[in-house]
């Protein structure tokens, strides 16, 4: 409903500066300059989930009834992804890993290992291709059909959860969503983790402003992952945050 409404206002302000330009002295540099405006507009937009700008997407949960947050993991199955699954049973805790279809195919135990342990899946696309903000949405969805289809056969889950590769949400990727029918899940705590090498750091962006209802976004694929994990999760239970899985936090179906 924003995304239409963003583009009706641009629009009719194209038109009225259009009709200005052609029907008195007004000068051309403001249609071009609005045109620019619009185009640096949605690069914006499109490239961060959190605005919810073309799809609703749940980012955290500041009324959920626990002092909790949620954790969740991209770019797996990896082999890394045991020790975190090991951590994670450690202190009790479970998350959701948003799985890549194609390493699922490449790390089918891991992917049942996940699963058994009590945590839930998402999809996170095929091939998390680095080209996803250019693909057609067609295309689009069949990334997120063909993970949909691994999940199945090698867990016997069909998920709903869905989180866009870097974050990208334009609309080519709405328009497949509006087909596939997911659930967006993006985050609110983003400690660029992937390209971060000081933990320390990574801990201290996490912890730095955490209240209840946030959702933590790490990265399974990462070595250091595992240590971050377990000094967080320590961090975590000295200030008194549960941890919950996000389809407990936003009260939504991980599976159909």
């Amino acid at each position: 409903m924003i995304y239409k409404i963003v583009n009706i206002i641009f629009s009719g302000l194209f038109i009225l500066l259009t009709l200005l330009f052609i029907m008195s002295d007004w000068p051309l540099w403001p249609l071009p300059l609005l045109v620019v405006l619009y185009a640096i507009f949605m690069l914006v937009v499109s490239t961060n989930v959190q605005f919810n700008f073309f799809v609703k997407a749940y980012n955290k949960n500041p009324d959920f009834v626990e002092n909790a947050v949620a954790l969740s993991f991209d770019d797996g199955p990896d082999e890394n992804s045991m020790k975190i699954l090991d951590i994670l049973d450690k202190y009790e805790a479970k998350a959701v890993f948003f799985c890549i279809g194609k390493k699922i195919e490449e790390k089918p135990e891991i992917f049942r290992e996940i699963l058994k342990r009590g945590h839930i899946v998402g999809n996170h696309t095929f091939s998390h291709t680095r080209r996803m903000g250019f693909l057609s949405s067609k295309r689009i969805l069949e990334e997120i059909s063909e993970c949909d289809r691994v999940a199945q056969e090698v867990g016997g889950v069909k998920m709903n959860l869905f989180r866009p590769p870097f974050g990208i949400i334009n609309p080519k990727t709405r328009r497949a969503l509006l087909r596939s029918g997911h659930t967006v899940i993006g985050w609110n705590v983003r400690p660029y983790d992937a390209i971060t090498k000081s933990p320390q750091v990574i801990i201290n962006r996490i912890t730095k402003k955490l209240e209840r209802g946030d959702l933590i976004l790490l990265h399974d694929n990462r070595e250091k992952t595992p240590d971050i994990l377990e000094q967080l999760l320590v961090i975590l239970k000295q200030r008194n945050f549960a941890i919950v899985r996000p389809d407990k936090l936003f009260n939504i179906n991980a599976y159909n």
